[in-house]
């Protein structure tokens, strides 16, 4: 049953009355306590309320009194025992290992002889206004409202800490240093949480006492530091808004600050600059992850949809408790809600960002590996597979042929149509390639508008020789409905490690020669690398077409941009 509903409230206002004093005083005309009022006691005032209790003659359950409040500074219960006044204290200024019942909030048992009224009088010092809580419930029933609380705290603390736990795990396993600082700012919550809800005082640091109640102010605003730090994070707000960055930067960091100079500040003065951070900065984020939004940042809703609740349960709980603002009081629950929305949205947040930052770091490494227009390998990589096949076949013995395909008239595809129909033509020439090619074939981009092709397993001249021809005829075949109509002329050098075997090196250098020596206008655009000596003019080793007396003998064909 509430409690208040029986009692009869005095206050102090200088909080040095002592039991006698208050006895007297309470022998007037006292009024009685009224449930659910806010009291607003002065710096240094008491409230003290007066019960008249008895137990009824055959009842067997023992009563507790109990303030269920964490935040609750210091209340005192007097009792009878055997004609004398005895005082049990608790409250968050002390350390919950001197409390009568260890517990997360003040809890006295109350010696009530079956029939005999008692008097009850309870001292309550609080520094903020605030609605003291007073019950009286049987010791069977409060047992099971605490296994019921504790199932709540359990699940949502071991919810974080499995939360925590999996961050941390992705973080060391990605090297991934996002997911560590989400891990830190969660455990950091999860013990703000913990202190502000009375478990970390009953089960973390039931002995600590030194700071009194500063540690869940302190770690409050710690936690409020790290929130505003991890949505600059995730917001990437350096890129994006730069004055709200420094804005951001500097809350983050006088979170810190501020929880610091809680172990050193009066509480008068504590307090106060701990509601006034806790509300800019709480604002200053919810703002930021608005701003966001606003300026098309796909992250910045989640941030703000997790963001709101918490910092609405907040700002409330805070304006209220220190007196600035005549709000309704909010229940504790709701902040471990607001907590519980906050987090996995913050989590979804930090994966949609983790996903586009590994893009942009998969396709920068792409660019490093792959021709950024055409997507074929890097002529680095090219060289490396070369020597790796060169290097294969000196050991087993697998055949492998090499070619030298040139897009000859791609400088006057540029000069007549410009850039990007030159562009056009080698991802033209890159498809064509693509469709002759297996999969296992390695394909590289080696020049402007050069292509180097590793065939492993070629043992013949025909089958490469098939593979060009096939090239040349593709590019030379009209492409319908095709503006401008250009046809892609291509020569080709080819090289078959059985005939000669080279260096690496040795043969991109064989097989460019063997291009630059081939005029644009021949007749022969496949020639081979012969297995004896190499050419030493325009006349190729071998030809699917002419001759080498025919060879020196190209006729000069006009050439046209289209050939």
């Amino acid at each position: 049953m509430e409690a208040l509903a029986h009692a009869r409230a005095w206050i102090d206002p200088q909080g040095e009355a002592t039991l006698p004093q208050v006895l007297r005083a309470m022998d007037a005309q006292v009024p009685p306590a009224t449930a659910g009022t806010v009291q607003r006691l002065p710096s240094r005032g008491v409230l003290w309320l007066h019960l008249r209790l008895q137990r009824p003659p055959k009842a067997r359950h023992e009563w507790l009194l109990k303030l269920p409040m964490p935040v609750l500074d210091l209340v005192t219960v007097y009792q009878q025992d055997g004609g004398q006044w005895r005082a049990e204290s608790a409250g968050d200024t002390m350390a919950v290992g001197r409390w009568p019942e260890r517990a997360r909030y003040p809890v006295f048992r109350l010696d009530l002889p079956a029939g005999d009224p008692r008097d009850v009088f309870v001292r309550i010092q609080h520094s903020t206004p605030a609605q003291f809580p007073l019950d009286l419930v049987t010791e069977a029933h409060h047992a099971e409202s605490v296994q019921l609380e504790y199932l709540g705290f359990g699940g949502a603390l071991g919810a974080l800490l499995l939360l925590i736990a999996g961050c941390a795990a992705k973080g060391w396993a990605y090297r991934d240093a996002d997911f560590g600082w989400y891990a830190g700012y969660a455990a950091l919550t999860s013990l703000a949480m913990a202190a502000y809800t009375g478990v970390a005082g009953q089960f973390l640091w039931p002995h600590f006492g030194l700071l009194k109640d500063a540690p869940t102010n302190m770690l409050a605003c710690a936690a409020v530091g790290a929130a505003i730090l991890f949505v600059r994070k995730t917001l990437g707000l350096r890129r994006r808004l730069r004055w709200l960055d420094r804005l951001t930067l500097v809350l983050g960091i006088a979170g810190g600050a501020v929880a610091v100079a809680g172990a050193f500040l009066p509480k008068a003065l504590f307090l106060p600059t701990v509601g006034v951070y806790i509300c800019i900065a709480s604002l200053a984020m919810l703002t930021a992850s608005a701003v966001a939004w606003w300026r098309g940042d796909a992250v910045a809703p989640w941030v703000f949809a997790a963001q709101f609740p918490l910092v609405c349960v907040v700002v409330v709980s805070v304006t209220r408790n220190l007196g600035w603002l005549d709000l309704p009081v909010l229940p504790q629950y709701l902040v471990i809600v607001a907590l519980a929305i906050e987090m996995p949205l913050l989590l979804v947040a930090l994966f949609m960002r983790s996903r586009d930052r590994h893009g942009a770091e998969v396709r920068e490494q792409a660019l490093s590996t792959h021709d950024a227009l055409t997507g074929l390998l890097a002529p680095h990589l090219f060289a490396d597979r070369l020597r790796q096949v060169v290097a294969r076949y000196r050991r087993t013995g697998e055949d492998a042929a090499v070619m030298y395909i040139d897009l000859v008239n791609h400088a006057r595809i540029r000069d007549y149509f410009g850039t990007a129909v030159a562009e056009q033509s080698l991802l033209r020439s890159v498809i064509k390639l693509r469709r002759l090619l297996r999969d296992v074939d390695t394909v590289a981009r080696v020049g402007e508008a050069r292509f180097g092709v590793i065939l492993e397993g070629a043992s013949s001249r025909s089958s490469v020789t098939e593979r060009a021809s096939r090239l040349i005829a593709a590019g030379l075949t009209p492409l319908p409905g095709l503006k401008p109509d250009v046809t892609l002329q291509f020569h080709v050098a080819g090289l078959l490690l059985g005939d000669r075997p080279m260096e690496a090196e040795e043969v991109e250098a064989a097989l460019a020669s063997q291009l630059a020596r081939m005029s644009p206008r021949t007749r022969r655009p496949i020639r081979f690398i012969e297995a004896e000596q190499p050419p030493a003019s325009d006349a190729g080793d071998s030809s699917m077409f002419t001759s080498e007396a025919e060879a020196a003998h190209d006729p000069q064909l006009a050439p046209s941009a289209g050939s």
